[in-house]
C-alpha cells in the first residue's frame, strides 16, 4: 500500500502564496520610478504586479488556515525564493528589451538579482536600451534578496511568526543565527531595521559627495541604486563599467560598506545598540577582517611590483594609491561574493589572479548578505583540525572545539564538514558540466571561464576570472542548457545546498 504523503504541501504553498501577494508590493518601486522618468514601462510593472498578487492569492486558497511545522519549512523556502526570482523575470519578458526579453535569460538575471549573484546576461545595460525603472527594479531585486524573503516576512506578517525560527533556519546563509529578542518576528525586525539603517547611511553619503562635487555623476537616481545592491553584497550597477564609472573617492567610499555587508548583522545591532565591543569580542569577525586585510596587503604589494596600467587611470604598477586602491576593492568584494568592479581584473597577472581566486572561495560571516562558504565555517575546520593534530600527540586529551568561549556540539561539527565537502562537490561537478555542454555545442571556452562560472554561481559571486566570465563581461553566451544549470546552481547557493536538496529525497517526502 502506498504510503501517505508527510509533508502538509497545501499548508507550505498556501504560506508560500501569502509571501507571494505580499511580495508583489515590491513592484511599487519601479512605478514610482516609471512615474517619475514619464511614465516608461509603466504598464509592465502594474501588470506584473497584478499577475503576482493573483497567483500568490490563487496558491494561498489551499489552505487558508495554514499550520506548518519544521518539515513543512524546507518547502516553503525553496519555493518561495524560486517563485519569487520567477515572477520577478516577468518585467524583462513584458518589457521585451535586449538580451533579457528570452525568457530563460529574464529567469537567469532575476535569480541573480534576489541571490544577490551579480551575474548578469544584460547584453546592453544603458538606459537606450532599457528603462530606469527596469534598471532600478534589477537594484531592488537584490536588495530583497540580500537580508532575506522569508526573514522580511517574518519580520511583517503576523502568521509567519509561527514557525518562524525554523522558516529563518532555513533561509539564513551560515550554520545559524542568533536570537536576538525572545520573539522571532522582533528578532526579524531587529537584522531589517540594522539592513535598512547601514542602506540609507550609504545612499546618503553617496548622494553627499556628489554634491560635494566629488562624484558628478554618482547622481541621486545612481546613490539609490548603488544603495540597493552594495550592502546585499549584490553587484549589479546601472553603469555597464561598475564602480569604474566613478571617482576614486565613490570608489574608497564603497570598499568600507562591502567590507561591513560581509559581517554578522546581529554584530551591527549590537554596535547601533551602544556595545561596539561586541565585534572585537566576536572570534569570526577577527577572522573575517584578518583573512580581508591579508589578502588586501598581499594583493596591493603584488600589484604595486607589477607593471600594469590601464587607459583609463593609467600607470598602476608603481602607483601606492591606486595599487592600495585597486586591492583593496577587489578583495573586498570577492571576499563576500559583492562582484562590483573598479577595472577589468581579467588584466591582471597570474599572482594577482590567484590571490582573488582564493578570495572567493572565504565568503563573509554567518549571518551577513555575504555568499561563499562563509568565514565561521573554514575558522571550525582549521580549529578541528588543530584538535586532530594536538589529540594524535596526546591520545588521552579532551580538547573540545570552541568559538567565543562556548564548546562546540560534535554534530554541529561533522555538519559544517559535511557542508564543505559537498559544496566542494557541486562545485567540480559544475565545472565538468559546464565543460561537457559547451564541447556539446561548440563553444570555445577556457578552463578559467569554466571554473570561475561554477564558483561564481554558487558562491553566488557574480563576475570570474577569465574573458567571458570576467567583471566585464556577461554569461550571455553560454548554452541555454548551461544558463539553466547555473539558475540551479544560483539557487541552492544561496540557500545554501540542504533546504533544497533535502525536497529531491524521498525520505523528506515519505518516512
Amino acid at each position: 500500500m502506498r504510503r501517505n504523503l508527510r509533508v502538509d504541501w497545501r499548508a507550505g504553498l498556501s504560506l508560500v502564496g501569502t509571501i507571494l501577494a505580499f511580495f508583489s508590493l515590491a513592484f511599487t518601486v519601479p512605478i514610482v520610478v516609471a512615474l517619475a522618468y514619464g511614465g516608461e514601462d509603466l504598464w509592465v510593472f502594474v501588470a506584473s504586479m497584478a499577475i503576482t498578487a493573483g497567483s500568490g492569492l490563487a496558491l494561498r486558497r489551499l489552505d487558508p488556515d495554514p499550520d506548518p511545522g519544521a518539515r513543512e519549512a524546507f518547502l516553503v523556502v525553496a519555493m518561495s525564493w524560486l517563485l519569487a526570482a520567477t515572477f520577478g523575470a516577468i518585467p524583462y519578458v513584458l518589457a521585451g528589451n535586449g538580451t533579457v526579453a528570452a525568457p530563460v535569460n529574464a529567469l537567469f538575471e532575476s535569480m541573480s538579482g534576489f541571490t544577490t549573484t551579480g551575474a548578469t546576461v544584460m547584453g546592453d545595460i544603458s538606459f537606450d536600451t532599457h528603462s530606469r525603472a527596469m534598471l532600478m527594479w534589477r537594484q531592488l531585486s537584490q536588495w530583497l534578496g540580500g537580508m532575506g524573503i522569508i526573514v522580511l516576512a517574518v519580520a511583517i506578517l503576523s502568521q509567519m511568526a509561527v514557525g518562524g525560527a525554523q522558516l529563518m533556519q532555513a533561509e539564513t546563509p551560515g550554520p545559524g543565527i542568533s536570537k536576538l529578542t525572545p520573539h522571532i518576528a522582533e528578532t526579524a525586525r531587529v537584522l531589517w531595521i540594522a539592513y535598512i539603517a547601514l542602506t540609507v547611511l550609504f545612499m546618503a553619503l553617496l548622494y553627499g559627495v556628489h554634491l560635494l562635487g566629488y562624484a558628478p555623476n554618482m547622481d541621486l537616481y545612481n546613490a539609490i541604486a548603488h544603495g540597493f545592491t552594495t550592502l546585499p553584497t549584490g553587484g549589479f550597477s546601472p553603469e555597464a563599467r561598475s564602480i569604474e564609472a566613478f571617482s576614486p573617492v565613490v570608489q574608497w567610499l564603497v570598499i568600507p560598506f562591502m567590507f561591513f555587508a560581509g559581517v554578522n548583522f546581529v554584530l551591527w545591532w549590537h554596535v547601533i545598540s551602544g556595545d561596539p565591543r561586541t565585534l572585537l569580542r566576536d572570534n569570526e569577525f577577527r577572522a573575517y577582517l584578518g583573512a580581508v586585510s591579508v589578502l588586501t596587503v598581499v594583493c596591493a604589494v603584488v600589484l604595486f611590483v607589477s607593471a600594469l596600467e590601464t587607459p583609463e587611470t593609467g600607470q598602476i604598477g608603481g602607483h601606492v594609491e591606486r595599487s592600495a586602491r585597486y586591492a583593496a576593492f577587489q578583495i573586498a568584494s570577492l571576499v563576500n561574493s559583492t562582484g562590483y568592479a573598479n577595472m577589468d581584473f581579467d588584466e591582471w597577472g597570474g599572482a594577482a589572479k590567484g590571490i582573488l581566486l582564493i578570495a572567493m572561495f572565504i565568503g563573509g560571516s554567518t549571518g551577513s548578505t555575504g555568499g561563499g562558504i562563509k568565514i565561521l565555517r573554514w575558522l571550525i575546520v582549521f580549529k578541528s583540525l588543530r584538535r586532530e593534530v594536538f589529540t594524535t600527540i596526546h591520545p588521552e586529551a579532551v580538547r573540545p572545539v570552541r568559538m567565543n568561549g562556548r564548546v562546540l556540539d560534535e554534530d554541529a561539527i561533522r555538519g559544517i564538514y559535511a557542508f564543505t565537502l559537498l559544496y566542494l562537490v557541486i562545485f567540480f561537478v559544475g565545472i565538468g558540466l559546464f565543460a561537457a555542454d559547451a564541447a556539446r555545442v561548440g563553444f570555445d571556452i577556457g578552463l578559467l571561464d569554466l571554473l570561475s562560472a561554477s564558483i561564481a554561481t554558487l558562491g553566488n559571486i557574480g563576475p570570474g576570472l577569465g574573458p567571458v566570465t570576467g567583471p566585464m563581461g556577461g554569461y550571455v553566451d553560454f548554452p541555454t542548457s548551461s544558463k539553466l544549470l547555473m539558475i540551479l546552481y544560483m539557487w541552492i547557493g544561496r540557500l545554501e545546498i540542504f533546504p533544497v536538496l533535502v525536497l529531491l529525497t524521498r525520505a523528506y517526502w515519505r518516512s
